[in-house]
């Protein structure tokens, strides 16, 4: 049964209210395999109509034609969503290996104004940098971000797989809602920065919650995904990560039995445990898949069941890293 709507929680000391869960648009447009756009549209709709506010998406998922579907999608509802993009990450679509990345000031401004084309809006509530460039200070480049707000281009400034020291720097020059990160009960790396953001009055908002589907106990093996489906390249799901890591499921799959819930709805409710600032943003295609993850808000983790969560130790245990490169993750800014 799901509820009519979600708990709220806030992004950020004076940032925006939103739903508890968030929803990540990325593979409605690519990297997961093929995904019907009507479906993922019904998914959009009944999210936001269940409190699932902050739709999720970014200038490169499917080279820009995600953020045309989340803006077909949302347009006759435009002010019940929190509606959140990136940019940073520089793709090519005649080179499907090209990535660059950028966070000049006038890239900046480019990058936004083809967002709003795209998402056919006047404003983004929330703007991220996707990855920090390495050459540009983040102090120029959040000063280019602030300009757009000033402009009423964009409402509230966040950043993504940022170390510390560059979410100091970025809140000094303009205050920060939100911080987006990988953050699952595998991945966990991001954990000393917690202290940190909330010192600062700044949300957390975890990616890639569910593992990339691996710790729902339904996608954890690669031969089984589509050809194009970026998973095969990652480390976790490589056969020889991914038959370690199906045996650390069994545990866990345990707790849920026990918890009458699905493994998704015990990984969820896990990171909604850990503070009210935090606001994952599963990501799926189909609203049965949506209502499951919605399903978490109502499993309730006593501090006994905290404590078996984590004596599993899933995070130090994991076989693989969570990127085959891991250069692209908590980037410090030059």
């Amino acid at each position: 049964m799901i509820r009519d709507t979600l708990p709220l929680r806030t992004l950020g000391r004076d940032g925006p209210a939103v739903g508890a869960l968030g929803l990540g648009c990325m593979g409605m447009s690519e990297f997961y395999g093929p995904a019907d756009p009507a479906e993922s549209v019904r998914t959009i709709h009944r999210a936001i109509d269940l409190g699932c506010t902050l739709i999720d998406t970014a200038d490169i998922y499917g080279h820009g034609d995600n953020e045309v579907l989340v803006g077909r999608a949302i347009a006759d509802r435009r002010d019940r969503v929190v509606l959140a993009s990136k940019f940073g990450i520089q793709r090519r679509r005649d080179d499907p290996s090209f990535r660059g990345i950028s966070g000049a000031p006038a890239y900046v401004r480019e990058a936004c104004d083809a967002s709003l084309a795209r998402l056919g809006v006047e404003t983004i509530d929330l703007y991220y940098v996707h990855r920090t460039d390495g050459v540009t200070p983040i102090e120029e480049t959040v000063g280019a971000m602030a300009d757009l707000v000033r402009a009423g281009k964009v409402r509230w400034l966040g950043l993504s797989e940022v170390g510390a020291a560059t979410v100091r720097r970025a809140h000094a020059v303009h205050p920060i809602a939100a911080v987006q990160t990988e953050y699952s009960l595998w991945s966990r790396d991001v954990e000393p920065l917690l202290p940190v953001l909330r010192e600062l009055g700044i949300g957390f908002v975890p990616y890639s919650p569910l593992g990339r589907g691996f710790l729902t106990g339904a996608t954890t093996d690669a031969s089984t995904l589509a050809a194009d489906d970026f998973r095969r390249t990652q480390p976790r799901f490589a056969e020889e990560n991914a038959a370690r890591n199906r045996e650390l499921l069994a545990a866990f799959t345990t707790i849920a039995a026990d918890k009458r819930c699905t493994p998704a709805q015990l990984a969820l409710a896990w990171l909604l445990a850990q503070g009210l600032d935090v606001v994952p943003i599963p990501g799926t295609t189909k609203t049965t898949r949506l209502d499951e993850n919605l399903g978490s808000v109502d499993v309730a983790l006593s501090a006994r069941d905290l404590a078996r969560i984590e004596a599993l130790r899933l995070h130090e245990s994991v076989a693989g890293t969570r990127y085959p490169d891991m250069r692209w993750a908590m980037r410090e800014s030059a």
